[in-house]
């Protein structure tokens, strides 16, 4: 667990939590899921002492449920939300890259390290409460970023504007909860690519695509994702629908940070549209996909039954140019003749070869399009 004070223009992490509230600024309790659950108690005693009320024993439930979905809630003291982050699992993007010809258990073993563990967020007035996977690092990340930001006094003068401090626990989560939406962004070129590479295989006419579970648990995985920016993008919402209802403030300085706050929500929520209609393209193209390989295998059987309806109407005929001259009858014409056969024989070829012509002129023979 690590506990951060930060203000307007300076960010340090403290040892242990304090005894009071800092006179200026907001903490940022950063906690790993396993660490809050050994230190709840002490929390919340901690959260009592700062900020004169406790988390709910439910909202404690959703910050240790693991497989909670995106969702927000409120109390008259605090806001939480739930937020899944979306990200490569460990070892995927290695996975990828050791094998290039993106065989089919190589996306499927992509698919199945997409993690979507979820990451809490308890915003109070002055104190933000994180809690985050074992493995996740966005605490980390934030950490280092924001000691980045607020080392040299000229750098800091001169890109205020750009690169200034969260002013508040909501800012801050809402730079966080963005920070995990755009990371979808390097997972998404990872999940194009290992879905291409499926197409690949599914309309590859020397192969005899068998793999049909591994394209189904592929379509399940993207479904799985639509459901997760689903639940994202209602949390976000509902987070929205809250800042409007906030008392209203006549200090022109809260007034611009919350509309700064509004700014922000709606920033992430547009990302998190775009996540969503990028997997929902993937979707499309998966399906879009299955359908155009049973055309193509459809097609392929209709060209095949086409050439043999043809072979047999060329055929036809011969059988029954040989059928006639082979029955028993002694008074048949040319079966007595020395140039019976070469007759029957040539009667036969051009007839073969005027219907060849002439299914090859109806383009029954031919697979190009003119």
């Amino acid at each position: 667990m690590r506990i951060f004070h930060v203000m307007s223009d300076q960010f340090a992490e403290l040892a242990e939590l304090p005894e009071q509230m800092p006179a200026a600024g907001y903490l940022w309790i950063g906690s790993a899921r396993r660490e809050f659950e050994v230190n709840a108690a002490l929390l919340q005693g901690a959260f009592q002492r700062l900020t004169g009320t406790q988390l709910v024993d439910l909202h404690i439930s959703d910050l240790l449920n693991n497989q909670l979905p995106s969702h927000f809630d409120y109390t008259s003291s605090y806001d939480l939300l739930v937020f899944r982050r979306l990200a490569a699992g460990s070892g995927s993007n290695n996975m990828f890259l050791d094998d290039v010809q993106g065989t089919l258990a190589t996306a499927k073993r992509a698919l199945d390290a997409i993690d979507t563990s979820p990451v809490g967020f308890a915003v109070f007035d002055r104190v933000l409460l994180t809690v985050h996977p074992t493995d996740c690092q966005v605490r980390d990340f934030f950490a280092s970023r924001l000691v980045q930001m607020t080392q040299g006094a000229e750098q800091r003068s001169e890109q205020r504007a750009a690169t200034r401090l969260p002013t508040s626990p909501a800012d801050l989560m809402l730079r966080m909860v963005n920070h995990m939406v755009d990371s979808y962004l390097e997972l998404r070129r990872l999940l194009t690519k290992q879905l291409g590479y499926l197409q690949q295989e599914l309309f590859n006419p020397r192969s005899h695509f068998d793999s049909w579970q591994v394209l189904l648990d592929s379509r399940n995985a993207l479904h799985l994702l639509e459901d997760t920016c689903e639940d994202q993008r209602s949390a976000i919402v509902e987070w929205i629908d809250s800042l409007e209802e906030w008392p209203s403030a006549q200090d022109p300085v809260v007034m611009r940070e919350r509309e700064l706050l509004r700014l922000r929500s709606r920033d992430v929520l547009e990302h998190i549209e775009r996540v969503l209609s990028h997997v929902r393209r993937l979707e499309s193209s998966a399906e879009t996909a299955v359908q155009m390989h049973f055309s193509a295998q459809s097609n392929r059987t209709n060209d095949i039954m086409r050439t043999l309806t043809v072979l047999t109407a060329i055929f036809m005929p011969l059988n029954l140019i040989t059928g006639f001259f082979g029955m028993n009858f002694d008074g048949l014409p040319l079966i007595h003749a020395q140039t019976g056969v070469w007759i029957a024989s040539v009667v036969m070829v051009v007839l073969g070869l005027g219907l060849g012509f002439f299914f090859w002129r109806k383009r029954y023979l031919s697979t190009s399009k003119r």
